[in-house]
């Protein structure tokens, strides 16, 4: 069962930028449609984007126009460029397909001060 591992949180000023990244093991990932995740404390894990094995997009609409979606199947790499961050975006981050088929990393916490 493949377990993703995410990297690249850390804790900014508002109006910041941060890059995740999050890889993943398998001989499927290349084929696979991936998605980032995050959960506030005391809220659900809600989807924030998802790209495609052709590297179609899509993204929740708060994050529109400031997060982009990317990966490199060479790599087994999905990663998310975050810029304009708000306190809002503050959250721990995860990967998973986009049918939340592998098992659930650790995260990477992503902090935004005000």
């Amino acid at each position: 069962q493949v377990q993703p591992v995410e990297s690249g949180g850390a804790l900014v000023q508002a109006g910041g930028s941060l890059k995740l990244s999050c890889a993943a093991s398998g001989t499927s990932f290349r084929i696979t449609t991936m998605a980032w995740y995050r959960q506030a404390p005391g809220k659900q894990r809600d989807l924030v984007a998802a790209i495609s094995s052709g590297g179609s997009t899509n993204y929740a609409d708060s994050v529109k126009g400031r997060f982009t979606i990317s990966r490199d199947n060479a790599k087994n790499t999905v990663y998310l460029q975050m810029t304009s961050l708000k306190p809002d975006d503050t959250a721990v981050y995860y990967c998973n397909t986009l049918l939340k088929r592998y098992n659930w990393g650790q995260g990477t916490q992503v902090t935004v001060s005000s």
